[in-house]
């Protein structure tokens, strides 16, 4: 039996205050937890809604450097414009907060001082990447280097974006400070680390405890606590000016580590939030914790912050992450730095009044189990097809017809049919089929069926026609349209979590203050004789030329980081012709290709280099099908050192190429006549 909760408290992955919102991060963790949020509030129960700007981010002090301004002013920018974008977009936060304020820096300290205080920490003396041009210590984003397990050259030290393995700076191959682009030296420095290691069996019991979660988020967990080594210990502090001070003798000069300040943020803004009983949802047993989040956080969400909230001893642990997995942009990965996003805030000024038509075209394609693409003309077909065709057309014909009819006053029913009762039966039935997708955080199906009620309606007008029954039969006619307008305001009712201006917008036409979910099961909402507004069109369509110029502004952007990449392409530390003899290159032949499993990105390929058979690990599993890339023609460098990937020893590296799209080729020999084992000169 589900245990009873009597509060909820629902987090939102606080975004780095370093750039804009876009719909990538949308689809991902705000629209979802919004509309449950929404629904919660809906069928009464106590539910806060947590979010705020992740402000101690490497990446905030990378933007300062770059724009010649402090992290404070790139913070304020930020939190600004993200805040206002979030409001206008109908994300209902109860509190968005901040890491720079005051409560929090509190909040994180006191929690790291009961955490040192219990001995929850190891003391390390560690070898740390030093800049000596720059002369500090570098944080793990300031460092970037070959990934050791897919060899791409842009990992960070912290962890590589393409194949999404978690790094040790250390773990790089040809490490560069990005401050300088100097190669870093390793020098000595104390920092305190959570013993992962020591806590694996506790976290274990607890992610066992949640077989229910989603499938990507137990299975990364499990892939966590069970791949090679399982957890390691991970410092929790870093050598840094901009943070949380550690608040411990020796810890002058060093700040938190961002992923244990920014989860302790939800904390700090529900103490704001809530100054007076904030403990009730985050001490007592029948509270629920509940974090939306993108999937590349699952790790901080489901390990390392329970792993901090045990050895508090105080709070309650997270009981569901419903993470999302990516949302593509037009075939291709969403990327900040290449500006091929959609962005909020623009979008908000481009489609004035139309959040809703994003809202809908974002849940209806939700990447919840697999990544998802959005394209700005399924965005045309969602408005046009669907908003318009189906859910507009019904209320406004319903609209139009009452006024036409009963001046504008709802007609009594006075005797229903069997396909009457058939349809209020269904309408009836509708809320408790969306109530239970949302439950399980199936927000696409829940929108379909919240959709289905608005195609019930159309379809009901279409079967019976009231506009040529009201020749011969009055009386007929008043009980279909009643009806029709007992299914508009339950769609008002039902489309609040998803659609909430349209909801608001469509109780101010049929003159009703809203009403809660529970009336949603009833089929008497609204009162004979009661006087509608004037019809108004919810949706207007979206025309070709409106669509086209949002490609073009796509267009200009890949053409904008095409002339980028030429010359970032040139930016190389320069090497010598010794160094580079040392590497032998051979051309060779893939004979056997499988996914590794548990990985996403990874194949396990079988070679012949025309000396031998050899396995080497490749991150290429995005881009090709293991059975289409048999007899395939590569160059390997053949003499890398071995190294164990996923508990497979990779002997060598095939050689790929990347293009404009992030996408990657072989680097293989057109001439047939070569044979497997020839020199790369």
């Amino acid at each position: 039996m589900s245990k009873k909760f009597n509060r909820t408290l629902v987090t939102a992955a606080l975004p780095y205050a370093n750039g804009p919102v876009h719909i990538g991060h949308l689809a991902g963790c705000y629209l979802p937890a919004d509309i449950y949020v929404r629904y919660l509030r809906s069928v009464g129960n106590d539910v806060k809604f947590i979010c705020g700007s992740d402000e101690h981010g490497v990446p905030i002090t990378i933007k300062a450097k770059k724009e010649g301004i402090t992290p404070q002013q790139v913070v304020d920018k930020y939190h600004k414009l993200m805040s206002d974008a979030f409001k206008e977009f109908g994300i209902s936060f109860d509190i968005y907060s901040r890491t720079s304020s005051k409560t929090h820096h509190k909040t994180a300290a006191d929690f790291f001082k009961v955490l040192y205080e219990k001995n929850s920490f190891t003391e390390q003396i560690t070898e740390q990447y030093y800049d000596e041009e720059a002369k500090q210590f570098l944080a793990d984003r300031y460092i970037v280097g070959t990934c050791p397990k897919c060899s791409n050259d842009n990992a960070y030290g912290d962890q590589c974006e393409k194949c999404g393995s978690s790094l040790n700076p250390t773990d790089l191959i040809n490490p560069k400070s990005t401050l300088s682009g100097s190669k870093p030296v390793l020098k000595q420095t104390k920092n305190w680390f959570l013993p992962l290691d020591k806590l694996q069996p506790k976290i274990k019991e607890y992610i066992e405890q949640h077989k229910d979660w989603r499938s990507t988020v137990y299975g990364q967990c499990k892939s966590w606590l069970e791949s090679g080594d399982g957890l390691q210990p991970r410092a929790m502090t870093r050598d840094l000016d901009w943070g949380v001070p550690v608040p411990v003798n020796g810890g002058e000069g060093k700040v938190l580590y961002v992923w244990f300040d920014a989860p302790i943020g939800y904390i700090s803004a529900t103490k704001d939030l809530l100054p007076n009983n904030w403990e009730d949802y985050w001490k007592k047993d029948d509270s629920r914790l509940i974090h939306f989040i993108g999937k590349d956080n699952i790790v901080f969400h489901c390990i390392i912050f329970p792993s901090m909230l045990m050895e508090h001893g105080e709070f309650i642990l997270p009981d569901n992450v419903p993470a999302n997995e990516f949302l593509n942009l037009e075939g291709e990965k969403i990327s900040t730095s290449r500006n091929w996003a959609v962005w909020l805030h623009e979008y908000l000024n481009e489609f004035a009044n139309m959040q809703d038509v994003l809202r809908y075209t974002l849940c209806s394609n939700a990447p919840e189990t697999k990544d998802n693409d959005f394209t700005w003309k399924d965005f045309q077909t969602k408005n046009n097809s669907e908003l318009v065709a189906i859910l507009g057309n019904f209320i406004n014909r319903t609209l139009v017809l009452t006024h036409k009819f009963y001046e504008g006053k709802v007609p009594a029913a006075n005797k229903y049919t069997k396909e009457d009762l058939l349809i209020l039966e269904e309408l009836a039935n509708a809320p408790d089929k969306i109530s239970k997708s949302i439950e399980q955080f199936k927000f696409r199906d829940a929108i379909s069926e919240f959709m289905n009620v608005a195609r019930l309606g159309n379809k009901y007008l279409a079967d019976t026609e009231p506009w040529k029954l009201i020749k011969t039969d009055e009386e007929r006619v008043k009980t279909i349209m009643n009806i029709a307008l007992q299914i508009s305001t339950n769609i008002a009712i039902l489309a609040e979590p998803f659609l909430p201006f349209t909801s608001v917008k469509l109780f101010q036409l049929l003159n009703l203050n809203p009403l809660k979910w529970v009336s949603s099961k009833q089929t008497n909402n609204i009162a004979a004789e009661h006087k509608i507004n004037k019809d108004e069109l919810l949706f207007a369509k979206v025309e070709d030329d409106i669509i086209l110029k949002q490609l073009q502004k796509l267009e200009e952007s890949k053409k904008n980081n095409q002339s980028t990449l030429k010359n970032v392409s040139e930016i190389k530390t320069e090497t010598t012709f010794d160094d580079f003899s040392k590497m032998d290159i051979r051309t060779a032949t893939i004979l056997e290709a499988e996914r590794v499993p548990k990985t996403e990105k990874l194949l396990k390929l079988t070679l012949d280099t025309g000396i031998d058979k050899r396995t080497v690990v490749s991150g290429i599993a995005q881009f090709y099908e293991p059975e289409k890339i048999i007899g395939q023609k590569v160059c390997l460098l053949a003499n890398l050192a071995p190294r164990k990937i996923k508990g497979i020893e990779s002997k060598g590296m095939i050689l790929m190429a990347e293009n404009t799209k992030g996408e990657l080729c072989f680097v293989s020999p057109t001439n047939t006549e070569f044979n497997n084992g020839s020199e790369v000169k």
